[in-house]
């Protein structure tokens, strides 16, 4: 892990694929994504523990520290899969609070209803991140974890995120990022290119695993997503980086 330290919104490259700008989005059509994702559902869980080497968990408990929620909050978890975070952010803000998590797969939203039935005041609906569907400024709190780079803009994704969150309320991301300098940043591609489509022929998805290094292509530097938070509206943004800058944590403030 690394120190925290606050960006300067000055793209470098560092984290982006060598030799390609960095895109605004994803470019994989919306349907695909969906398909892809409501096919690896049933063993999503398991692929993130395995290819993470347990680690997933340390991370989402970071995103959970820095959402900076309190007993009674409420948050909102896009993108939020099998609701892992979501439900570990209903730990925190406890009975009396509230967690909605949004999902644009029904087959992630099944086994996370499936999983986290019984957990006090939590609620999973169908909906796309860039058309949330709740009100302005009615969190305390919207994470999203390892779900941005599938937006087709992350901009707007996170735009839409700071417009749920009242003012003074916080927006965080977590998602994977590439190590720096360079040379690492290479071989980390390389080995996730060959170890992702291993992994996921374990549990014969190997063809939907394939999309996730491929979805690392192009995605921009810790800085530049930061530069994004700021043009979302969001203030007072920084991030951290975690396992050698594999993963990237980016917290902002609703002004």
């Amino acid at each position: 892990m690394t120190a925290a330290r606050p960006s300067d919104g000055r793209p470098d490259g560092g984290d982006g694929a060598a030799g390609t700008s960095s895109r605004p989005g994803n470019n994989v059509p919306e349907p695909r994504v969906t398909t892809m994702f409501d096919s690896i559902a049933p063993v999503y869980d398991r692929m993130n523990t395995l290819m993470t080497a347990g680690l997933d968990g340390r991370w989402r408990r970071a995103a959970i520290r820095a959402a900076g929620l309190k007993p009674g909050g409420v948050a909102l978890d896009v993108a939020c899969g099998t609701g892992k975070l979501t439900a570990a952010l209903a730990e925190v803000v406890g009975p009396t609070g509230r967690v909605v998590g949004v999902d644009l797969s029904p087959g992630m939203l099944d086994q996370a209803r499936r999983a986290f039935a019984g957990v006090p005041g939590v609620e999973f609906l169908l909906g796309n991140a860039l058309a949330l569907p709740v009100a302005d400024a009615s969190f305390d709190a919207a994470t999203i974890a390892f779900g941005l780079r599938n937006l087709s803009s992350f901009e707007d994704g996170l735009r839409e995120m700071a417009r749920a969150v009242r003012s003074g309320g916080r927006v965080v991301c977590l998602e994977l990022s590439v190590p720096r300098p360079h040379f690492m940043g290479g071989v980390y591609r390389a080995l996730f290119r060959i170890t992702a489509p291993v992994a996921g022929a374990i549990f014969r998805r190997r063809a939907a695993y394939s999309y996730l290094p491929h979805s690392l292509d192009g995605f921009p530097a810790a800085e530049e997503i930061a530069a994004t938070m700021r043009r979302a509206g969001l203030r007072d943004v920084s991030f951290r980086r975690f396992s050698m800058g594999a993963v990237a944590l980016h917290v902002g403030t609703v002004a």
